[in-house]
């Protein structure tokens, strides 16, 4: 692990080494300052063209540190994009808490380069893993320098890990973080309006037992969406935070729905397989429980045959797509009586 100890002295160095050197320096912080002013949450895009304007072709040391979240939308993650969230919430808190000290919020700007459209701004840095962050000070020339970067096992997707590593680095004090509620007031005073007039008909429908929760194919479709959860590993997607599909590397206008590999699992791949189990079930179900109370013989007879050919069919698709994504193949043993 890089030593730390000695980057906050490195930055506070630089910054007093600005006042000399600033007068040959391009006046860039204003521009930053306009952009950030334009963005809602204070987060500057840097772009390929940027970050050759106010990193790579500004001599040390610059006027300013900034502070890159690396990103990338065709990932389709819905953590890394939470984690962007949080990102935000502590660039438009830490303006908010330094609004009044233009000396200290004009020397740090929160910036975002998606590898999506940015790639050859997103190489110069050679980042690694996403989601990444790094603070580039006003002396940082190797821009692969890791000593400005988050480390790995700092990163848990919360405002407050990304507070702990600008206040590590910088010895700024970024302040409180300014979270907007889940609900505004207006929302308060509707849902508790809305709950105190229905309240005396919601308890006049339970004494009567018309609820929802009195009628049998509810709780019928409750455990068959049970069941549908349990086997398309939708517990496993929600903890995980899995996309649904991703973009292919090669060609980014097609989606990736089935990735061949047992160390990666997306999200349409378990609804698909659990799609399958659940027609297998169902229709078991109905062959036990329904079609047994059916007359005629010849009706149970064919639509037995055909729950048993949907049913083939649809283990085979399974042990299909188990045997392409992980490459086991499912060997067949005929009784030896057989031959």
């Amino acid at each position: 692990m890089a030593d730390h100890t000695t980057l906050p002295h490195r930055f506070f160095l630089s910054i007093s080494l600005l006042s000399i050197l600033a007068v040959s320096q391009p006046d860039l912080t204003k521009e930053l300052v306009s952009l950030r002013s334009s963005s809602e949450s204070g987060v500057i895009r840097l772009t390929d063209d940027t970050v050759s304007k106010f990193i790579t072709s500004v001599s040390t040391p610059r006027p300013y540190s900034l502070i890159i979240f690396f990103n990338s939308i065709d990932l389709n993650s819905n953590p890394l994009q939470e984690f962007r969230r949080e990102f935000a919430f502590v660039s438009a808190s830490f303006i908010a808490n330094n609004n009044n000290r233009s000396d200290v919020a004009n020397k740090v700007f929160f910036c975002e380069i998606d590898e999506s459209s940015d790639s050859e701004a997103f190489g110069l840095f050679g980042i690694q893993f996403l989601p990444q962050i790094c603070l580039v000070d006003p002396l940082m020339e190797n821009l692969q320098d890791k000593t400005g970067r988050m480390e790995e096992e700092d990163v848990d997707g919360t405002a407050e890990s990304v507070v702990e590593f600008i206040e590590s680095r910088t010895n700024l004090t970024v302040g409180p973080l300014h979270r907007p509620p889940l609900l505004s007031k207006t929302q308060i005073s509707v849902i508790v309006a809305l709950i105190a007039i229905s309240t005396p008909f919601l308890i006049k429908k339970v004494l009567k037992g018309e609820t929802v929760l009195h009628n049998s194919r509810v709780w019928l479709f409750c455990t068959v969406l049970v069941y549908f959860f349990s086997v398309s590993g939708t517990m496993h997607n929600i903890i995980k935070g899995m996309p649904m599909f991703v973009r292919d590397h090669e060609d980014s206008n097609k989606l990736v729905f089935f990735y061949k590999g047992e160390n990666f699992q997306l999200g349409a791949e378990g609804l698909s397989v659990g799609l399958l189990y659940n027609v297998v079930g169902l229709l078991l179900a109905y062959v036990t429980n329904a079609l047994v109370r059916v007359r005629s013989v010849s009706g149970q007879r064919v639509f037995m045959m055909l729950a048993m050919v949907v049913s083939l069919l649809a283990v085979k698709k399974v042990v299909y797509l188990n045997s392409w994504k992980t490459g086991y193949e499912i060997q067949t043993y005929w009784p030896s009586s057989w031959h």
